[in-house]
């Protein structure tokens, strides 16, 4: 993915034009303090994007600031206390704050601690008679502080997450907890499908880009017989499939069929005999294997 920065200013009525760097899918900062063009009043901002897109791209806002030392730490002092919304990968490694942080707090933290104990120590050392705790001491209240201020934040974060489940799930029931869900889409696509399937287990091959919505739309489909990868974005072939089964197909590019031949084929393999029994947004469906 290329990205670039392109304004005008009051100075110079050409564009300018500055290229950005993307790292893990998120676009940084732009830092244009000693970009010669950017001077004068910016009459207008817009971005350039040049990448195979397989969704919309949304942009939430645009601020140019100063970055000013006090700019910027009323910047990273934001960053840690917005709210970071649970999400599949929490319970490993979530910090609270925003999603995406220049400066993430447990990292401002130890080299906090690190710079703290290097100076009580080497006080120690020079006047012992104005601080004279031992080593031990020293690293371990450090640590005890340093992990006190992480934890208060991630608590925080807690209590918003708590006010915010509540707030989505309470008073609801089974079923309208499941549609306000993450999955929502999902499970009420597969709801839909359920009723068009025998109600004794049959088997089903569930075909998703993502593990998530495979392992998802598995727990929906029991107690069905469901086959699915769990860690690979792979579909069984065609030689698995036998009639009476079904397929599951969503958000998952590759995957054609032909309805005047009522032919399913997936990943350049060969057709297998389908009939389409369900068809929803986002490239779902549910197929009858002939």
């Amino acid at each position: 993915m290329v990205v670039r920065l392109l304004w005008k200013s009051d100075v110079a009525s050409r564009t300018n034009l500055a290229t950005g760097l993307v790292e893990a899918g998120t676009l940084r900062t732009f830092v244009l303090a000693r970009d010669p063009a950017w001077i004068g009043h910016v009459t207008g901002l817009a971005l350039a994007i040049r990448a195979p897109l397989a969704a919309p791209i949304r942009i939430k806002r645009v601020v140019a600031r100063p970055l000013s030392a006090f700019d910027i730490a009323r910047a990273r002092l934001r960053e840690w206390t917005t709210f970071e919304p649970f999400n599949g990968a929490s319970i490993n490694t979530i910090t609270g704050g925003a999603d995406a942080q220049d400066l993430p707090l447990p990292a401002f933290a130890a080299v906090c601690a690190a710079l703290a104990a290097l100076l009580l120590l080497g006080l120690r050392r020079v006047a012992p008679r104005f601080y004279g705790l031992g080593i031990a001491c020293t690293i371990g209240g450090i640590f005890v502080v340093s992990w006190f201020a992480v934890d208060v934040r991630w608590a925080l974060n807690l209590a918003q997450q708590t006010r915010a489940t509540y707030t989505k799930y309470a008073g609801k029931t089974l079923e309208q907890k499941h549609l306000a869900a993450e999955d929502g889409e999902l499970y009420a696509f597969i709801a839909k499908s359920l009723a068009l399937m025998p109600r004794t287990p049959v088997r089903v091959f569930v075909a998703a880009e993502e593990h998530y919505f495979r392992g998802r739309a598995a727990y929906h489909l029991y107690p069905h017989n469901v086959q699915f990868e769990a860690f690979r974005d792979t579909i069984a072939p065609p030689s698995w499939m036998k009639p009476g089964d079904w397929m599951l197909v969503y958000h998952r590019p590759g995957v054609q069929y032909d309805a005047a031949k009522q032919l399913l084929r997936w990943d350049g393999g060969p057709p297998v005999s389908a009939e389409l029994k369900l068809l929803g947004a986002h490239g779902a469906a549910l197929f009858l294997i002939q």
